[in-house]
């Protein structure tokens, strides 16, 4: 009866060391999201550096689901660019093309 024993042991022991395993493997994958879209902020000097196409107003250049990687720029924006701006009481950024200069 002790070899059974030791056998449930073992499985216990794996168990709790699979599981351990599994919580530094996704503390991992998290942490290096992080740091990945912490890096593109700082090169791309944007605070969201990846957006998504939400809606079919930029097709058909960008459809839904697109994603999109900005860059700040201190160019006058231009009839043609894609720009991305805030609307007070929206906490999703617009994303759209500029149709006509303001000159």
């Amino acid at each position: 009866m002790g070899w059974v024993a030791d056998g449930v042991e073992s499985i216990r022991s794996l168990q709790i060391r699979q599981v351990l395993n599994q919580i530094v493997s996704l503390g991992m994958i998290v942490t290096s999201a992080l740091i990945i879209w912490k890096g593109l902020m700082c090169v791309t000097g944007s605070e969201s550096p990846v957006v998504v196409v939400l809606s079919g107003s930029m097709e058909p250049g960008f459809k839904r689901g697109d994603i999109l990687f900005l860059h700040m720029s201190k160019d006058p924006i231009r009839a043609g660019e894609i720009v991305v701006f805030n609307v007070d009481g929206r906490e999703i950024p617009i994303v759209h093309r500029v149709i006509k200069d303001s000159a």
